[in-house]
């Protein structure tokens, strides 16, 4: 929430600012996502102590100035989260029995305010501050790098303790002594694993520096800091995640990869880990596969009733190949996993070859890339031809030859799934082109090829309407009825979306069927933008335009769909 627009005409009403400059500053405030009075200094309308004096005097609430507080203390301001703190431009100052004063930018932030009122359980006392200090502040009160372990542990009273399945028995007494089994490094990495499963993260980052560390979780596609541990411990940590994924403790010069499987709250989590020697330590990523959150129910993805029908009238097909296209992460293999659960029946045999096996599907025949055994994408492929399969899904066409193989099998009555590493999905076929597959090839095997991009939800308890202005309108090419008001929704930031204004994912999708004009486009070896063009002619949906139909329905923002797509 930003400056009230009654106090802000004080602001003109005094001849602190203009009319024509609180016009301008509002447009920057609804454009830029800035608060109002932020606007107004960055346009240099004013300064911040000008218009924090100014508020302090109007609003009667009293203003601080952190170099005459002195140092405050650690337990008051970590009584609020640093991540609240840093996005809503504020930080706890003084506690005086059941009151919490805090020092904010903006305290006509009812929202953060309540949302405080929540989390602490404590009355709130706003106190006017500017966003300098207060930012400088929480650099100063919330940096780790002089963190005791006591402090961390403090936060670790409920953190319940992880069943190793797999890795840690095969672990030596030697290594365990080492670096593994102090209680608080063991629960301090319980907490972290923990912690990230609770928030739903798909990839925790622990990562080393000079003299301190950093946690990250990437939760809906995007990295959030949390809190670090203190950097004399890091070294203790990293070999705690080494033992219980049976990783090499006294190998630090070398990258290394390794997985375990966990249970925590009744779940078994398998997880993929990756250690990387950086400059001042090893840097840890563990990728979290948490199989009770894979969604196999196609309608629940994000796919449009009309994009819907043509996938799966193509899924339908006897054979042919399909390639689902996007970057890491994107939701590929989620969507393969869906398709082979809508073709997953007793009467065909589905195998698949994965590098690795992210979830385990009752009923398919899944196989794991070996590479030291020689058990490849393309060998793997070459068996299983063998294996009298219906349906094949190769997890990733990396080569000519595996490709050729691929299309080979569709063109013998097999049904082939794959991915590739493609912007769009005309760049799918531009891409076969350059491995080497001929054209006649391509425009005989391949049905249907999917682009894909993941974009964030709006979180449902802070979800707000604006109204959209007419430029932003033409520029995504929506054309509203004479009178229509045309209305988008963004989400404010709280509790139950670590004031993010986001809250889980949907995918949106980019269809294309072949037909009769893009196969002859392939014969000619046309460009990727010339294949698209056609599709585009012929029906296809773009993934801007499936974007901006879930900006339309209130299921995300129009930022976050120009986060995920691109014009072109």
């Amino acid at each position: 929430m930003s400056m009230k627009r009654k106090i802000a005409q004080m602001l003109v009403d005094e001849g602190i600012i203009t009319e024509d400059q609180l016009a301008q500053a509002e447009k920057e405030h609804k454009e830029g996502g800035i608060r109002l009075e932020q606007a107004i200094v960055k346009l240099g309308f004013s300064t911040e102590d000008a218009i924090l004096a100014f508020m302090a005097t109007q609003m009667s609430i009293p203003s601080v100035n952190f170099s005459e507080l002195g140092e405050l203390d650690p337990a008051i301001v970590k009584s609020v989260p640093e991540n609240v703190c840093q996005r809503q431009a504020l930080i706890p100052i003084a506690k005086k029995g059941n009151t919490l004063t805090i020092a904010m930018a903006d305290p006509l932030n009812v929202s953060a305010i309540d949302d405080i009122k929540l989390m602490t359980g404590f009355d709130v006392e706003p106190a006017l501050a500017t966003e300098a200090e207060i930012k400088a502040a929480i650099t100063k009160y919330f940096s780790t790098s002089s963190q005791d372990m006591e402090d961390v542990m403090k936060d670790l009273e409920d953190v319940q303790d992880i069943e190793v399945i797999e890795g840690e028995e095969e672990a030596s007494a030697a290594e365990l002594a080492k670096a593994g089994e102090d209680a608080p490094i063991v629960k301090l990495v319980n907490a972290i694993l923990q912690k990230a499963i609770e928030e739903n993260a798909s990839d925790i980052h622990l990562e080393p520096y000079e003299k301190s560390c950093r946690t990250r979780y990437r939760v809906d596609g995007v990295l959030h800091e949390r809190t670090a541990p203190p950097k004399k411990i890091y070294a203790a940590l990293v070999s705690r995640i080494k033992i219980i994924s049976e990783l090499d403790i006294a190998e630090r010069r070398k990258p290394q990869d390794g997985r375990t499987k966990l249970r925590v709250a009744g779940k078994e989590i398998d997880m993929r880990v990756s250690i990387l020697p950086t400059t001042f330590g090893e840097k840890v990523v563990i990728r979290i596969l948490d199989s009770s959150n894979l969604q196999l129910d196609m309608t629940q993805l994000g796919f449009d009733q009309d994009i819907l029908q043509v996938y799966k009238k193509n899924v339908d097909a006897p054979y042919g190949m399909i390639l689902v296209t996007g970057p890491t992460g994107s939701g590929k293999s989620t969507t393969l996993y869906s398709t082979l659960s809508l073709l997953n029946f007793p009467d065909v045999n589905i195998v698949t070859i994965e590098d690795p096996v992210e979830f385990v599907v009752k009923g398919i025949n899944q196989v794991q890339v070996n590479p030291k055994a020689g058990l490849n994408f393309s060998n793997g492929l070459k068996s299983f031809l063998r294996q009298d399969p219906d349906i094949i899904m190769v997890g990733e066409i990396r080569d000519g030859e595996t490709a050729s193989i691929g299309i080979n099998a569709a063109l013998t009555g097999h049904l082939v799934l794959s991915t590739l590493h493609t912007n769009d999905a005309a760049g799918a076929i531009t891409r076969l082109d350059n491995m080497g597959i001929e054209p006649f090839l391509i425009s005989s095997s391949v049905i249907m090829i999917i682009a894909q991009r993941l974009i964030r939800k709006i979180c449902p308890k802070c979800k707000e309407s604006y109204e959209v202005s007419h430029e932003l309108l033409e520029e995504l090419g929506i054309k509203p009825k004479d009178g229509e008001k045309i209305m988008f929704y963004r989400g404010t930031g709280c509790g139950h979306c670590n004031n993010t204004g986001y809250k889980g994912r949907a995918a949106i999708y980019e269809v294309l069927s072949m037909n009769d004009e893009i196969r002859k486009a392939v014969l000619k070896r046309s460009s990727s933008s010339d294949i698209k063009k056609i599709a585009i002619d012929t029906g296809m949906v773009t993934l801007r335009e499936a974007g901006i139909r879930k900006v339309k329905q209130g299921v995300t923002s129009i930022e976050e769909l120009f986060r995920a797509t691109t014009t072109d």
